[in-house]
């Protein structure tokens, strides 16, 4: 957006009017006790008198409860959407300013081509350059029209009061009001009002978590070589590319770069329970900073819709939460949803492809993007990027140069979310589904869900639900066979991350991918072909596959792009969530008698259990602690060298007294982090006594062999040595350890990564000899975590919002639930009129335009 230009772009109706006309007609009516600056979360402005709310476009209640959390009541969805997107606005302006940007594709304007961005997403941190042209290319104006056209007009309606409502608050920022709040960004030209265009293309690229996203450094730079005989010929006359291929490089493809982000859900059945109620428990491990972090809300129409949940920023739908009848949650799923085709090109044009005998043109794009210079001024930057029938033109040259866009062979990627516009249709009409029949038939209908699974329970309902239903690519046997190129079964077979991507011979019309009869989309598995789930117990998923989502009813059978089923080890942290599953309703846990009540499965989420210490602690004691020092040359995890006799007496004192368990005050937990991420990365079959077993997946593997004592040492001293670096003490407590920072305060937090069978998740991204595990810059971890049942005539639910509401260091919201969730204290959530109406920190807002 120039400044010049305030968007260049149309805006939504009735928003047509100067910052200043507009500041002075907006309603701002606050009452019990709305006024009083920071304290309250949020600004007020000062009072401004409308000449009719009556008649105004977009109109919302905005009312506030413990936390901040808004509760956006209106009459109608643009209101709704209305409130929405000015309460976001008002917590975490400059996340989403930011990160609006990015959407355009305009990031390279404000700050340089080769900076990065500042804070992981579903596309990891890339330089903007490449984001911008990546999403001008992938997101442009004819896709998102198409986009529109299949959204119900209540949604339409929602996404635009919501562009409404987050302007307004810009156009008041920008008038001086709210004074001291969003004071890092508040004053930057780069905050812009937005186009309800600009929300969809914020939701569109949630899509792609799984797909694109991951690819978009190589899509970006995805640029056809100059057209040339000689080096066509050469080509032709070199061996064939796949006999050339030796020494792949591995690549990160999971959402969330190579630790990935994960989750864990569990649905309990009126079994488990004990009750006439099912319960959820949800809790989504995913980003603490950034576009993608969540946000909380509820949002009230009368007699159309009360939905409480999160989503991310920039999107008014409730992707993850409760209404009156229905809870759900996601988890990211192991089923692949992209593949890439090899392209045959034409003699002499290498933007032109082969296809069952005739030459296919790519549709060329030439995008421009503008550049901030060192000195200030800004230079117009292009390249000409081209998509396929199938989707936009990759380059892999980084996995090996010689998979480079040459004179004879090209790459193309398909993710099947890019066609895939029924997505926050679906969740639409989640938020309004009124049983678990209704949640279930929605699911199948859409089929639609991205890339995550789904856990739902329904009042009522005596089953809980578990389905990965969704947007999934139809590839059969018969094509893997046939159609994947010499290239890709040597990706398929060297390339961990492509072991299960589909690369398909492009030349063939044969190898398109498939349609069944009740497919929701073309080359899409129908939900016929998807797994599903229900039980009175529970069903569960922690990230791996859909083979367990109960251990009692292991399911296979299903397309092998899903997962494994069986054929090889869950993690330890899924082993822990069903552990804790069975214990809880069997009653063999320490929380008293069996069943799953709403308190005591608070409590069991949040224990911090480590199941490899459990498991392999003392066995590993009596084999690396037989002599007070070890003697390491090199450390296993980086190959550093160390070179020294390393004393561990102290380690193995503190690990022999430890509790197994990641809670704030447990001491030694980061000397088992640090050495189980050493001795994971040991083979195998030189590891564990008890190999995997299909027959026992929630006990196999176990035992540590014998044999591996000498490896193990090494790895302890390796660990030892990096926590004496540290300058944290081998029995530093949990809390000293981990933490997040507010106010320039540390906040003592629990739990631990996934790797050591943690199931409570707060997985830092900083060395410990980097001032330790800091939840600070680009963590994952427990986030939006929610734990709903339906007692008669009600809803209950207990949530936490782990990093807080809002961005904004001035706000009271910016730690107040972060310290509430290191103090374990569940925020019991109000939900009916009453509840929020009673609550003891009710802050209302009424606004309109």
């Amino acid at each position: 957006m120039r400044q010049d230009n305030p968007r260049g772009r149309r805006r939504p109706l009735a928003l047509a009017f100067t910052a200043t006309s507009l500041a002075a007609a907006a309603t701002l009516l606050v009452a019990c006790g709305g006024g009083g600056g920071g304290g309250s979360g949020f600004f007020p402005i000062g009072p401004i008198n409308p000449p009719s709310a009556e008649n105004a476009t977009y109109k919302a209640e905005i009312r506030r409860t413990a936390m901040g959390v808004p509760h956006i009541k209106a009459d109608n969805w643009a209101g709704a959407g209305y409130g929405y997107g000015y309460a976001q606005a008002q917590d975490d302006l400059c996340t989403m300013a930011n990160s609006f940007l990015t959407y355009r594709g305009e990031r390279s304007r404000y700050f340089g081509a080769d900076a990065q961005i500042p804070f992981s997403s579903t596309i990891g941190r890339p330089k903007n350059i490449d984001s911008d042209f990546f999403h001008k290319h992938v997101i442009s104006d004819d896709v998102v029209a198409a986009m529109l056209k299949q959204q119900p007009d209540t949604l339409l309606k929602l996404v635009e009061g919501f562009a409404a409502g987050y302007n307004r608050y810009v156009r008041e920022i920008k008038a001086g009001g709210s004074a001291g709040a969003n004071a890092a960004c508040r004053g930057e030209a780069w905050v812009q009002q937005v186009t309800r265009e600009d929300i969809f293309r914020r939701m569109y690229a949630a899509n792609f978590a799984a797909g694109l996203s991951v690819n978009l450094a190589r899509i970006a730079n995805a640029t056809a070589p100059a057209a040339s005989v000689t080096m066509a010929r050469r080509e032709a006359a070199r061996p064939a590319v796949a006999t050339r291929l030796a020494g792949l490089r591995d690549t990160e493809l999971l959402v969330g770069g190579d630790e990935g982000v994960g989750s864990n859900m569990i649905g309990f059945g009126t079994g488990a329970t004990g009750n006439d109620s099912p319960m959820l428990f949800g809790n989504p491990h995913w980003y603490w900073r950034g576009p993608d972090r969540f946000y909380q809300a509820q949002l009230t129409i009368p007699g159309q819709v009360n939905i409480s949940g999160t989503s991310f920023l920039g999107i008014p739908v409730i992707l993850i939460g409760f209404n009156d009848n229905i809870a759900w949650s996601h988890t990211v799923s192991t089923a692949t949803r992209f593949g890439f085709f090899e392209l045959k090109l034409a003699a002499g044009d290498p933007t032109s492809y082969m296809r069952d005998g005739a030459a296919v043109k790519m549709k060329a794009a030439n995008i421009t993007v503008q550049v901030k210079q060192d000195g200030g001024g800004v230079v117009p930057v292009t390249r000409t990027l081209y998509k396929s029938e199938y989707g936009p033109m990759i380059s892999l040259a980084d996995i090996k140069p010689e998979l480079a866009w040459n004179q004879t062979t090209a790459y193309a990627i398909r993710d099947i979310n890019a066609d895939n516009f029924r997505l926050f249709r679906n969740w639409h009409r989640w938020n309004m589904a009124k049983s678990l029949d209704e949640f279930i038939a929605i699911q199948k209908e859409e089929a639609a869900i991205p890339w995550v699974n789904t856990v739902a329970v329904g009042r009522g309902a005596a089953k809980a639900w578990y389905a990965d239903i969704g947007a999934i690519p139809n590839v059969s046997p018969a094509q893997t066979t046939s159609c994947t190129t010499p290239v890709g079964q040597l990706l398929n077979a060297q390339v961990g991350a492509l072991a299960r991507v589909p690369i398909f011979d492009g030349s063939r019309s044969a190898c398109d991918w498939q349609t069944d009869a009740d497919s929701a989309q073309k080359g899409a598995i129908g939900p016929a072909r998807l797994p599903s789930l229900q039980r009175d117990d529970y069903v569960a998923n922690m990230n791996d596959s859909y083979w367990l989502a109960n251990p009692k009813a292991p399911m296979t059978g299903y397309p092998p792009i899903m997962g494994p089923a069986g054929t090889s080890p869950v993690s330890f942290r899924t082993r822990m969530g069903n552990l804790l599953a069975q214990g809880r309703i069997d009653g063999s846990d320490a929380y008293g008698a069996k069943g799953a009540t709403a308190d005591t499965v608070k409590r069991m989420v949040l224990n911090s259990r480590a199941l490899t210490a459990e498991l392999f602690k003392d066995q590993a004691l009596a084999m690396v602690c037989a002599k007070a020092t070890i003697n390491v040359a090199t450390d296993p995890l980086d190959n550093a060298a160390i070179g020294r006799d390393i004393d561990v007496s102290g380690a193995c004192a503190t690990l022999r007294a430890w509790n197994n368990a990641g809670t704030r005050d447990a001491r030694g937990a980061h000397v088992w982090d640090e050495f189980w991420d050493r001795a994971e990365r040991l083979p195998a079959a030189s590891l564990y006594a008890v190999p995997f077993d299909p027959a026992d997946p929630i006990h196999t593997p176990r035992d540590l062999k014998s044999g591996a004592a000498a490896a193990l040492s090494t790895a302890f001293g390796a660990a030892v040595a990096k926590v004496q670096a540290s300058g944290f003490a081998v029995d530093a407590t949990r809390g000293e350890v981990l933490f997040a920072t507010r106010g320039g305060q540390k906040i003592p937090l629990y739990g631990g990564c996934g790797g050591p069978g943690y199931f409570t998740i707060a997985c830092s991204d900083n060395r410990l000899d980097k001032g330790g595990y800091s939840m600070d810059n680009d963590p994952n971890g427990n986030s939006y975590m929610q734990i709903v049942r339906f007692p008669a005539g009600g809803v209950e639910a207990h949530t936490f919002l782990t990093f807080s509401l809002s961005d904004d260091p001035a706000s009271a919201h910016n730690a107040d639930y972060t310290r509430a969730y290191s103090a374990g204290q569940w925020l019991k959530v109000p939900f009916s009129e009453a509840e929020i109406q009673g609550d003891a920190a009710l802050k209302t807002s009424s606004i309109s335009e």
